[in-house]
């Protein structure tokens, strides 16, 4: 049985060998949880880039096409203008003329009119030409913007499902490894029956300093195991190890505090290894480490401690107890639990521009997680309004179609009335007008007789 301290209310309770191992898997569990976390929430800010990516270049494709159809219709409505207003002074001039030259011939005003109609006829024709243009590329382009949205889809999509199934690669890389080191540990509570008398003769320090440098060249050529010779607010701990990659950045750090039966002297009795936990957890905060390691000989009666690797960050953090022979595996159990979050660690530096302090990196992981979701948020709220634009895009040209179809109308009915018109409509209830036609007709035939009778031939029509 072991007791441990409620950290709230004080109270001890007891809890048997199966009750403390689920704890302990708990405690293990939230560590790889929170790696996993971290994970989700790359994979969930590069897709959110990829998604801001394709929004934006379909905007700006958007955008282009929008310019290049005003444009085009600019041009459709200044040739429309023109073409009227040719029409207008052809108009004007054919009526100039035919005022002008009512006295040269009846022949003349007729190749007259058949020159005009043959422009009305060539101008109608250009123009429903242009239109049909103009109305099937707008077609065209309403198609490709459907086109490009459908695939936007199909990419987000995709997107998801990769992502899926990534988390699930993961979880059960997860599981693998938690029963990995539950066998480690079952290994090294066999090996406690094989402690030998081999402190006899050195001290706690000694051992441990020795162990360390027999396996320094072999497991641990980046680190380094030196004696805590500063002070820091009245107290120092007894060793400090650390761990670095190639290029520099720290992968794990353990303050060490070294206690035997005789560090207590004639009161050696009287110390258990929670006296020592206060101040240990102090070393280790101001000298920058990440876990706290007491290597210990008191209490040895005790269950709880003989078992193996104990963890108490239920009252410290990132606090463990060990006896001798669990130094090295410790050492190594750490350093392995910190590789895995060391490449995190790395990435969220390159990405955030700035060092994180490693003793709070559990705080600033859920603070870039409530950050993170508020801009997935955002960027989910933007990109279903740019589906929107898109939407409202594709009718506001569904509109300008119907403009345009509606303009070919209401142009074939001019055209219709400009064909109809006539010499004889445009006299009918104007008196004035027929007798000024009469009058050159009158007039013209008079000439053409004189012409006649002086054997002059008719003026040629232009």
């Amino acid at each position: 049985m072991a007791e441990i301290k409620c950290p709230h209310c004080g109270e001890v309770f007891q809890v048997d060998e199966t009750e403390y191992a689920q704890i302990v898997r708990q405690v293990r569990d939230a560590e790889f949880r929170r790696e996993l976390s971290a994970r989700e929430q790359l994979a969930e800010r590069e897709r959110a880039s990829a998604v801001d990516a394709a929004v934006a270049r379909e905007r700006q494709d958007a955008e282009r096409r929008m310019a290049q159809k005003d444009g085009e219709l600019a041009r459709l409505h200044a040739e429309l203008e023109r073409g009227q207003d040719a029409l207008r002074l052809a108009q004007a001039t054919a009526e100039k003329d035919l005022a002008e030259r009512l006295a040269a011939s009846q022949q003349r005003i007729s190749a007259l009119e058949a020159q005009l109609e043959a422009r009305e006829s060539a101008f109608a024709a250009e123009k429903s030409l242009a239109v049909a243009e103009a109305t099937g590329e707008q077609g065209r382009k309403i198609v490709e913007l459907e086109g490009q949205v459908n695939a936007a889809r199909l990419e987000r999509e995709q997107v998801e499902a990769s992502l899926r199934q990534q988390l699930t690669e993961q979880a059960a890389h997860k599981d693998q490894t938690i029963r990995d080191r539950e066998d480690e540990i079952e290994r090294l509570r066999n090996q406690r029956s094989r402690l030998t008398t081999k402190l006899i003769g050195e001290t706690l320090e000694q051992h441990c300093e020795m162990e360390f440098n027999r396996w320094r060249a072999t497991g641990f050529r980046n680190a380094e195991f030196h004696k805590d010779n500063e002070v820091v607010d009245g107290s120092k701990g007894d060793y400090v190890f650390r761990e670095t990659d190639p290029d520099g950045v720290e992968v794990v750090s353990i303050m060490f505090e070294m206690k035997s039966e005789e560090d207590g002297s004639a009161a050696r009795s009287r110390h258990r290894n929670a006296d020592f936990f206060k101040k240990l957890d102090q070393d280790r905060r101001n000298k920058g480490c990440e876990y706290a390691v007491l290597v210990s000989l008191l209490e040895p009666e005790s269950e709880l401690y003989n078992a193996g690797i104990v963890d108490v960050s239920y009252e410290y953090e990132k606090m463990y107890v060990i006896r001798p022979q669990f130094f090295i595996p410790m050492i190594t159990l750490l350093r392995n639990a910190a590789e895995n979050a060391h490449g995190y660690r790395r990435e969220l530096a390159d990405i955030r521009q700035q060092n994180i302090d490693i003793t709070r990196f559990e705080d600033a992981l859920e603070d870039f997680k409530d950050k993170f979701g508020k801009n997935y948020e955002t960027a989910s709220r933007k990109f279903q309004a740019a589906i929107d634009e898109i939407d409202r895009t594709i009718q506001h040209l569904q509109k300008v179609k119907d403009n345009l179809t509606s303009s070919e109308n209401q142009l074939r009915l001019a055209n219709k009335k400009a064909d109809e018109l006539t010499i004889r409509k445009l006299t009918w209830k104007n008196p004035t007008m027929r007798e000024k036609f009469a009058e050159a007709r009158a007039a013209a035939d008079d000439q053409a007789a004189r012409e006649k009778d002086e054997g002059v031939e008719p003026d040629a029509v232009e």
